[in-house]
């Protein structure tokens, strides 16, 4: 890691408000350092920054703002490479999967997933690296996998092997629906409820044969849009 994102952090410590920055802290509960800043204050820096660096900076600026384990920073870190086409985009994918060991709240983890979304739909044969998570012992890298998955809840006309791809994924969540957590639960819960916008069956099938082991808040939210 160099020391090139220094001036990015140097930015963003520019617009810190430590009376927000403790009202984080204290929503967040996650021990580490808050600036305070707005989720548009750090779009609009990183709109900026994306406009003046190739990947490989990105990827090198992204890196060591992940690093500082300051909230912004790696919120900042996650923008930075969210973007459907980047091509070469290896060097990204391995930084964002460098990640997903370090989750520890849904904030952070729900944005580099958004980020991890994009790498997935332009290479779907990474899915095999995200199965990997499904059985680590964190939770929130379990969870991870079912949030990173998302686009494959919204074809309208899924491609024989987007479907295949759906009926994987499905499979990893039919485990965690036994996963009594309330984060796994959610995560299936979540699936479920944007697929049923495109598949309902779908889902009226699963959870005809997983429904009994999810909790009632996860069957409710699964049905949201059902009749």
């Amino acid at each position: 890691m160099s020391d090139t994102h220094f001036l990015f952090l140097e930015q963003l410590r520019a617009l810190a408000n430590a009376e927000r920055a403790a009202g984080m802290a204290s929503y967040h509960k996650v021990k580490r350092e808050y600036l305070g800043l707005t989720n548009p204050q750090v779009n609009d820096l990183t709109k900026e920054w994306r406009k003046e660096m190739t990947v490989d900076e990105r990827v090198e600026v992204a890196d060591g703002l992940w690093q500082t384990d300051i909230f912004e920073a790696r919120l900042a870190a996650t923008k930075l490479l969210t973007q459907a086409r980047i091509r070469p985009d290896d060097a990204v994918w391995d930084l964002l999967q460098s990640w997903v060991p370090d989750f520890d709240s849904w904030a952070l983890a729900d944005h580099a997933c958004s980020a991890i979304q994009k790498r997935l739909v332009a290479d779907p044969t990474r899915l095999d690296a995200v199965e990997t998570w499904t059985t680590s012992e964190n939770l929130w890298t379990r969870r991870a996998a079912l949030v990173a998955t998302l686009p494959w809840t919204k074809q309208n006309n899924p491609k024989q092997e987007e479907l295949e791809c759906r009926e994987r994924i499905l499979r990893w969540a039919a485990t965690y629906a036994q996963d009594q957590k309330w984060f796994i639960q959610k995560s299936v819960a979540w699936w479920l409820r944007d697929l049923s916008k495109h598949d309902a069956q779908r889902v009226h099938d699963f959870l005809a044969v997983n429904g009994e082991h999810l909790k009632n808040f996860a069957r409710k939210e699964a049905l949201k849009y059902l009749k």
